[in-house]
């Protein structure tokens, strides 16, 4: 399989960068939704994904209607696609019931193993040395940075482990069949929206009854009124188009200039990141561990940039007079 050119390959890089820094964000937000208010799980992943499919919905009837098409001979593709995101939200949410909110960051970051094999075996994506060290590091760096060395987080029984590696592999098919989307030529943003709308639909399906208007209770006990009722909404609707929008959007744009292993690595960095903002933004301390989980992350990244330059250096173009194969 071809490599990328060295310009898509660089912006697709910062591309994928600038989406999971974005992405880096929603933690804070879900953290907020369900520590102030409680709000079910699964209720706020129907409600975030019912916005952000009616968002984009709204922005391209006003101002790119072609992106609203959405060909026969794809529906079935994308029906597939958001059944795969509404159980990645679902089995993400059960791992961290499970096991912890460290040891389930942990698990599902080992979605870039997996999405590297599949990859491999299904497209030719290339997989050597750089890139097994890479997943390696960026692994290492999730388990610091989530605090999952400690030996106490891992005291959960094997049902536990089980559950919790399905996110990973959940997520690497997600990122599969972005690539998949990109090469049956959907715009990224409208396989945004679709996979969106789909998942929001599979999601309805597994509500229990009187959670989906959760965030109005609050009006009916009382408690904070209309503000509180308000407050609640807008938080939610500020995650649906903020992190949610422009994280997985531009991932979805980066999974068509990067092999998707490539790009899953590169959202390995989220936990560094979040980690950063509540410090900055919370004021939570960072332990030095949590410094150096995310260095051996930044280090998987770099590493895996600079094999993929010396590669694309080294390839000698075709003499002009020759003809491409």
């Amino acid at each position: 399989m071809p490599q990328p050119s060295q310009p898509s390959s660089t912006r697709g890089y910062a591309i994928a960068f600038v989406g999971t820094a974005i992405w880096s964000t929603t933690a804070i937000f879900i953290g907020y939704l369900t520590n102030h208010f409680h709000m079910p799980p699964l209720a706020l992943a129907f409600w975030r994904d019912l916005f952000v499919s009616g968002a984009l919905s709204l922005v391209f009837a006003l101002a790119a209607r072609p992106m609203l098409r959405l060909g026969r001979k794809d529906l079935a593709f994308f029906v597939l696609y958001g059944l795969v995101l509404s159980v990645f939200n679902a089995l993400w949410t059960i791992s961290i019931s499970l096991n912890g909110a460290a040891v389930a960051t942990v698990l599902v970051y080992s979605s870039p193993a997996f999405t590297a094999l599949v990859g491999w075996r299904l497209w030719g994506e290339r997989l050597d040395a750089p890139k097994i060290g890479a997943v390696v590091l960026c692994i290492a760096g999730c388990v610091l940075v989530s605090g999952a060395y400690d030996r106490a987080a891992w005291q959960v029984n094997p049902l536990g482990i089980v559950v919790g590696l399905m996110p990973g592999v959940a997520f690497a098919a997600y990122s599969l069949l972005g690539k998949a989307s990109s090469r049956r030529g959907v715009n990224p943003w409208t396989a945004t929206l679709y996979t969106f709308a789909f998942a929001a639909a599979f999601l309805l399906l597994v509500q229990r009854p009187g959670t989906l208007l959760w965030l109005s209770r609050p009006l009916a006990a009382g408690a904070g009124g209309w503000r509180d009722v308000l407050l609640g909404w807008g938080v939610l609707v500020l995650l649906a188009v903020g992190p949610t929008i422009g994280g997985y959007g531009l991932y979805t744009v980066s999974l068509t200039m990067l092999p998707a292993a490539t790009a899953n690595l590169i959202v390995t960095l989220e936990p560094a990141m979040t980690a950063a903002l509540a410090f900055l933004l919370l004021g939570e301390r960072l332990a030095p561990l949590q410094l150096v989980g995310g260095g051996l992350i930044l280090a998987g990244v770099v590493l895996l940039r600079v094999s993929e330059r010396v590669i694309n250096a080294t390839v000698v173009p075709p003499h002009p007079s020759q003809p491409r194969s």
